[in-house]
């Protein structure tokens, strides 16, 4: 099958790319850069704002996995008129693109915090509630721009099946960490300052969890979503266990260190974590992430010593 990867020399998608080519797939990377392409793939460098240029870029291609965006939320906070372009007019104009093509099937990267916008009860028999696909948004507390940049193009992706028939799979990814990720995300920050020998600092108490999700594990997800089980459906890539901020730093200290930790003021409006059930995507993918928290750390850990030169 000939796919494209939006984004696919970014952190995430150049992993999915790699997964596709490995399962025999034909892929397309769409993306401004090149710093991470696979040499198998076939490159072509546009803007996906580019509406005439994108669609004559998925002429032929069957799939469109949608990637590209302003994932950074620091970014997102700092110029968002940027964020509202990138994510939701870019996820439109892929959309029109991919129609236009005749493409029958795209597939949306979208995030697990947009249940940071649950409508639930805070707890069910003295436990706070799972959540799941079928979990109601409350756009009044949609919370931070970022949320509602991804809240928005998820339902670009529904509208477009309901106007349009065209077929959509939404990937609310759990936290992503693993080789090539942005050095700002926390678990790069922290496994650079141990090996730096720098001070790892925690936003808040640290006691805030994340699902994080080793990108190998998440980018198997992507080959997975190309099954008829996967069409017109959203599925919660989340991590299986919940890690606090204070345990990735002890993990880090563990492997890399010894460490020492300083407290910062807390981030505004950040994503506090939430019981996020993956058993959809268990039960019609077969996926489940398989890489232990520990594990992904020790090799992006050995990924950034090899590239950085650092011992």
């Amino acid at each position: 099958m000939r796919v494209a990867v939006t984004g696919g020399c970014g952190f995430i998608g150049s992993h999915v790319v790699d997964r596709l080519l490995a399962a025999g797939h034909e892929v397309l990377a769409i993306d401004t850069a090149d710093r991470y392409l696979n040499p198998s793939a076939e490159h072509s460098s546009l803007d996906i704002l580019d509406l005439p240029a994108l669609t004559a870029a998925l002429e032929g291609c069957e799939v469109a996995f949608h990637l590209a965006a302003m994932a950074d939320v620091e970014k997102v906070t700092a110029d968002p008129v940027g964020a509202v372009r990138a994510n939701i007019d870019g996820t439109e104009t892929v959309l029109e693109a991919a129609r236009r093509a005749g493409l029958g099937h795209t597939v949306l990267a979208s995030t697990v915090w947009v249940y940071g916008a649950a409508l639930t009860d805070e707890t069910l028999d003295g436990e706070e509630q799972e959540l799941d696909e079928h979990t109601p948004i409350d756009l009044d507390h949609s919370g931070h721009l970022y949320v509602a940049t991804k809240l928005a193009a998820e339902m670009l992706m529904h509208s477009y099946r309901e106007l349009y028939g065209q077929h959509f799979t939404i990937l609310r990814y759990g936290i992503p960490y693993g080789p090539r990720m942005r050095d700002e995300l926390v678990v790069a920050r922290f496994v650079q300052a141990a090996l730096e020998r720098r001070p790892i600092t925690i936003a808040g108490g640290g006691l805030q969890t994340r699902n994080f999700v080793y990108v190998e594990d998440l980018a198997d997800a992507h080959v997975r979503a190309l099954s008829p089980a996967a069409q017109d459906q959203t599925f919660a890539l989340e991590g299986s266990t919940a890690i606090s901020i204070r345990e990735i730093a002890d993990t880090v200290d563990r492997l890399l260190g010894p460490v020492t930790i300083e407290h910062i003021e807390a981030r505004t409006a950040d994503y506090t974590g939430r019981r996020i059930s993956n058993a959809a995507a268990k039960r019609l993918l077969g996926w489940s992430p398989s890489t232990t928290f520990s594990d992904g750390v020790q090799r992006y850990a050995d990924w950034y010593r090899a590239t950085s030169g650092r011992p």
